[in-house]
């Protein structure tokens, strides 16, 4: 089973580059491992729902938006649909 997801970019904690999120495997990874934050509401969401989806126990859409919501809240997320 494919557990991609359409990318979503992020800016990276160490060195500031962008970085392409392209599964639950490795959003997870991402926010277990490498987060630049280490507490807030929607990170323990998005860990979670990152699991339950690599358990089967919640789809890769769930896991996905959560990684986001994740993201904008340590203020990692880079939207690109407002660049211009």
């Amino acid at each position: 089973m494919s557990m991609e997801f359409p990318s979503v970019t992020i800016q990276t904690y160490h060195s500031g580059k962008s970085r392409n999120v392209t599964s639950v495997p490795e959003a997870a990874e991402v926010l277990l491992m490498n987060w630049p934050v280490h507490d807030g509401a929607k990170l323990k969401v998005a860990r979670q729902l990152c699991l339950d989806a690599l358990d089967g126990k919640t789809t890769i859409t769930q896991a996905r938006a959560a990684f986001i919501e994740a993201a904008k809240e340590a203020g990692v997320f880079v939207d690109y649909s407002k660049r211009r």
